[in-house]
C-alpha cells in the first residue's frame, strides 16, 4: 500500500503499559481511598463530639422536605400535565440531535444539510400536529 507509506510508522510503537500490575501500582488509589474514609469518619466524630445537643419535639420529628401534604394523595391529576411533560422530553431529545450536526456541519456537506432540513420538517410537522390538536391549551375547553 504505497499511498499509506507515510502514515504507517515502520517501527511498532511501544506503549508504556505494564504487562503485569504489581500491588505497588495500586498504592496511590488505596491511599486516597483510606484518606477519604478517614476524613468522613473524622468529620462525623468531630461534629458529634463538638456539636450542640439540643433536643426538642420539632427536632425529633421525622422530616419531609417540601410542602406539608394536605388531603388525599390519590387525587387525580390532569392528563394535560403528563402530555406536556412527555412532549417536552420528546422535543428536547430531538433538539439534542442538532448539536452533533452543527459541530460537523461543514464535514457533512450538502447531503447533511438536506437530511437536517428533512429532520426539521418532520419535527415541525409533529409540532404543528400537537398545536392543532390543542394539547398545549390548558385554560380553554376543547
Amino acid at each position: 500500500m504505497p499511498f499509506l507509506s507515510g502514515l504507517i510508522p515502520s517501527t511498532p510503537m511501544l506503549l508504556a503499559v505494564p504487562t503485569q500490575y504489581q500491588p505497588a501500582d495500586f498504592l496511590p488509589i488505596i491511599v486516597q481511598f483510606v484518606l477519604a474514609i478517614a476524613f468522613v469518619a473524622f468529620s462525623m466524630i468531630a461534629s458529634h463530639l463538638l456539636g450542640p445537643r439540643r433536643k426538642s419535639v420539632v427536632k425529633d420529628e421525622a422530616f419531609e422536605c417540601g410542602i406539608e401534604s394536605v388531603g388525599n394523595a390519590r387525587t387525580p391529576i390532569s392528563v394535560k400535565y403528563f402530555l406536556t411533560a412527555i412532549l417536552f422530553v420528546l422535543f428536547d431529545v430531538e433538539v439534542i440531535f442538532m448539536y452533533p450536526w452543527a459541530v460537523n456541519f461543514r464535514a457533512l456537506g450538502q447531503e447533511g444539510f438536506i437530511q437536517m432540513i428533512i429532520f426539521l420538517a418532520l419535527l415541525m410537522a409533529g409540532f404543528a400536529y400537537v398545536i392543532k390538536k390543542g394539547v398545549l391549551r390548558w385554560n380553554e375547553a376543547r
